[in-house]
C-alpha cells in the first residue's frame, strides 16, 4: 500500500535515488546531496510555520511503500514561484503583420519572455520510480494528494497554481528546442543548461535570454513540432493535470518549450470536488469506487487510494489499518475525491 506523506530528514538516503534517476528537466528534484538537503529542511520548516498567506514556503511530499519502506515517488509545492527571483516563462503570442495596400494580413506565432506566473502557487518535482510507473494509482495519488493538503490549508497558497512539464528531449539529453533557441546565447547542452538550472536557479539563466520576441517560424521544424509538448515520461502526468483542469495553451518553458501549465487553484477538481466527511473506523460494508483520501492535518498529513463505500451526507466506516494508515480515529475528517 502506498501512502503520501510530508518529508522528514530521514528520507534523505531515499530522496537521493528517486533524485538520480529522475529525467532532464526536474530541475527542483536537484542529484545533488546539498541542494536536497535544503529542500529537505525548507519544507520541514515551512510546516513549523504559522502562515496566513503564500510567501517562500516549500512543501516536499514523498511517497511511501509500507510494505517495503521504500519511497515509490515524490512530488512537492512552491507556494509562491519567484518570491525571491521572477519566475520566467514564454507566453505564446500571435502578432499581426498587415499591409492594407498589398491585401496581406498575417498571424505569426511568436514566443514572449515574461514573469507572468511569478507568484502563484507551483507544483513542482513530480518523480514515480520505473517499478510504480505501470499503476494507474500511484500517478494518482502522486500528483493529486498534494492538491487535497492545499485544499485543507488554502491560506498556505496562491489563487491560482501553475506547473511545469517535462519538455522533448532525447536519450542523449538533447532538447529542439533548446538546440534552437538556448544554445545560441549559452555555449552549453541542454543537459548542462539544466544542471546549471538546477544548482544555481533557473533565473541565473533566462536573465541572460534575449528579451525581444523570438519567431516560432524562424525556428528549425524540429523545434516547432515540440513547442508546447510533453517528453513521453511525463505524459502520464501531463494528462492527470489536464484532468484537474489546467489550462495549457498560453505558457511553455524557457528552457525545452515543455508546456507550463495555469489554473485558479480553487477551480482544480481535487480543491473543487473534493468533501470533507466524518470517520467512522470499523468494519466496511462494501466498496462502491476508490478514492483519494487524506487527513487535514498540517506536519501529520497523510494521503492515500483506498476503496470504500460513501452516501451523501454520512460518514465514511473504514477499517482500522486504514485509519492507522491515514493517521485518524473515530470522528475525525477526512478529505475524499474520487480517483477516476
Amino acid at each position: 500500500m502506498l501512502v503520501q506523506r510530508l518529508c522528514s530528514l530521514t528520507d534523505l538516503p531515499e530522496i537521493e535515488r528517486l533524485a538520480a534517476a529522475s529525467p532532464a528537466g526536474v530541475t527542483s528534484l536537484p542529484a545533488d546531496r546539498h541542494r536536497l538537503v535544503e529542500i529537505v529542511e525548507a519544507s520541514v520548516a515551512s510546516m513549523a510555520e504559522e502562515v496566513t498567506f503564500s510567501g517562500e514556503e516549500r512543501y516536499f511530499f514523498v511517497l511511501e511503500d509500507l510494505v517495503s519502506g521504500r519511497l515509490a515517488g515524490c512530488s512537492s509545492i512552491i507556494a509562491s514561484a519567484g518570491f525571491s527571483q521572477p519566475f520566467y516563462t514564454f507566453r505564446n503570442e500571435m502578432f499581426v503583420h498587415a499591409s492594407r495596400e498589398l491585401g496581406l494580413h498575417n498571424r505569426i506565432h511568436v514566443l514572449s519572455l515574461c514573469h507572468d506566473l511569478t507568484g502563484h502557487s507551483l507544483l513542482a518535482g513530480f518523480q514515480l520510480e520505473a517499478s510504480s510507473q505501470s499503476h494507474p494509482a500511484a500517478w494518482e495519488l502522486n500528483a493529486r494528494g498534494r492538491l487535497l493538503f492545499m485544499a485543507s490549508h488554502p491560506q498556505r497558497f496562491a489563487e491560482s497554481t501553475a506547473v511545469e512539464i517535462v519538455g522533448v528531449s532525447d536519450d542523449e539529453g538533447n532538447a529542439p528546442f533548446w538546440d534552437a533557441v538556448g544554445r545560441h546565447f549559452f555555449a552549453v547542452s541542454y543537459m548542462e543548461a539544466e544542471q546549471i538550472g538546477s544548482s544555481k536557479g533557473r533565473n541565473f539563466l533566462a536573465e541572460l535570454m534575449p528579451g525581444y520576441p523570438i519567431y516560432v517560424p524562424m525556428l528549425s521544424d524540429a523545434a516547432q513540432e515540440v513547442i508546447g509538448q510533453a517528453d513521453p515520461s511525463a505524459q502520464a502526468n501531463f494528462d492527470i493535470l489536464m484532468r484537474e483542469g489546467f489550462e495549457t495553451d498560453n505558457y511553455v518553458d524557457i528552457f525545452d518549450g515543455g508546456p507550463v501549465v495555469q489554473s485558479k487553484t480553487a477551480a482544480l477538481r481535487s480543491v473543487a470536488q473534493s468533501l470533507c466527511v466524518k470517520v467512522q473506523v470499523g468494519k466496511p460494508a462494501g466498496a462502491d469506487a476508490v478514492w483519494l483520501a487524506s487527513n487535514t492535518r498540517l506536519e501529520g498529513f497523510r494521503a492515500c487510494a483506498i476503496e470504500f463505500e460513501y452516501t451523501a451526507g454520512e460518514t465514511v466506516t473504514i477499517s482500522q489499518h486504514q485509519a492507522d494508515v491515514l493517521n485518524v480515529v473515530d470522528g475525525d475528517t477526512l478529505r475524499i475525491v474520487r480517483e477516476a
